[in-house]
Formats: C-alpha cells, sequence, structure tokens
C-alpha cells in the first residue's frame, strides 16, 4: 500500500507543476508540498509501513509547503528586471533549486586582475539590483568572491572577501540595509572554468550575490567582516 501512496505523490508533483492557471508561487509551494509528501511516505513506510507511510506524507508535506525559501510575485518581477539590466553584459541571472535568486557577475565587468575595485561597467548593473532590493525588504543577501588560482591562498582570500565587501558596500551606498547582507570569500576554491587558460582565469575571478526570501521571518544575517 505504501508504494502506491509514494507513487501518487510523486505524480501530484508533477502534475501541480504543469498547471497552466497557477502563479509561480504557487507551483513552487505546491510542488514544494508533494516532493515532502513522497519523501516523507519513503521514511514513514520505511519507519513503519502503511501508516508510517502516511504519518510521514503529512509532515513532508507541511515541511516541503512551509521550509526553506518562496519564489515570490516579487522576487519572479525582480528577476525579469535584472535579467533586462544586464542583457548583453554576460552577467547570468537564474533561479536556483532552492527557489535563490542568482547574479553571477565575471570579471569582465566586475574586478581587474588583483583588485577589489568595482569597474564602471558594473555599477548600473548593480545599481538597478540595489532598486529591486528595496522594492523587497524582506529578502536578504548573500555575496560571495572568488579568483583564479593566480597566486597564493594567503593573497586570494583576502582578496576574494574584499571583492565581495566591496559589492556589499556599493548596495549599502544605494540604500540597501547592511543587516539584510552576509559576505563570504572563497578564494581559487570552487572554480567554474579550467584555470590552465587566460579565458578560463577570467571566467573564475567572479562575484556571486544571491538573493533569498525566507518563508519564515528572518534574523538578521552574520556578516563576514575583515
Amino acid at each position: 500500500m505504501h508504494t502506491r501512496f509514494i507513487a501518487a505523490a510523486t505524480a501530484a508533483m508533477f502534475a501541480v507543476s504543469g498547471c497552466a492557471n497557477m502563479t509561480e508561487t504557487q507551483k513552487d509551494t505546491a510542488t514544494g508540498a508533494a516532493i515532502g509528501t513522497a519523501a516523507g511516505a519513503a521514511i514513514g513506510a520505511i519507519a513503519g509501513g502503511g501508516k508510517g507511510a502516511a504519518i510521514g506524507a503529512g509532515i513532508g508535506a507541511a515541511a516541503g509547503a512551509g521550509g526553506g525559501y518562496l519564489w515570490s510575485k516579487r522576487m519572479q518581477e525582480q528577476k525579469r528586471a535584472m535579467e533586462e539590466a544586464t542583457r548583453g553584459t554576460g552577467v547570468t541571472v537564474t533561479q536556483t533549486p532552492n527557489n535563490e535568486l542568482k547574479l553571477d557577475i565575471p570579471s569582465d565587468i566586475s574586478f581587474d586582475t588583483g583588485k577589489s575595485q568595482i569597474k564602471p561597467q558594473m555599477r548600473p548593473v548593480l545599481d538597478k539590483f540595489a532598486y529591486g532590493l528595496k522594492g523587497n525588504p524582506a529578502a536578504t543577501v548573500r555575496i560571495i568572491g572568488y579568483t583564479d588560482s593566480t597566486g597564493t591562498d594567503a593573497i586570494n582570500d583576502p582578496l576574494s572577501v574584499d571583492r565581495a565587501a566591496s559589492t556589499r558596500n556599493y548596495l549599502a551606498a544605494r540604500g540597501v540595509d547592511l543587516n539584510r547582507m552576509s559576505i563570504y570569500g572563497k578564494g581559487s576554491r570552487d572554480p567554474i572554468a579550467d584555470n590552465s587558460t587566460p579565458e578560463g582565469r577570467a571566467k573564475n575571478r567572479r562575484v556571486e550575490v544571491f538573493v533569498a526570501e525566507p518563508s519564515a521571518a528572518p534574523s538578521a544575517p552574520q556578516q563576514s567582516l575583515r
């Protein structure tokens, strides 16, 4: 019986994600509930058979619908606005699987080699980004700086933090509350391209910015400061 229950919950996940008359927020919430149902049912089935599956499904549905981040109308509008603002710049704007808005800003418009000063080409992008953030006060911002593999960790790690800090400070100067933003530096870790070529190193020198709208009221984010 519990096998049929899990199969039905999984089928519901695909069904709700394809409903044409649902908003993006409703689809994400419904899909989250269905995923939670299937996962909870599986755990419950392992623990206690058919009855356990039903109990686990109920718990999983509540967790799937209520946990994590929301993809609200404001988040969707900000994504569209940033796609328009960054068209042709090389910046990529995506929605992550856990409903964060992600901006991947390459070195072409962000920072020169070995520097943490924001290039002039990056300023219009951040101006538009700050405007959208002020219209969504519930959202929090996470900024991660990266370098290529040139140099040592002793150089790259603080440089990556400085790049994230420069981005944060620019946004703060345009009215975004510092308490909403956290910064991190990963140095040359987590490359997205081959560091053995100039083109690859250029892609790895980047800043990633994540915006999230928590499903519950967030506490003030911790900031990594130097």
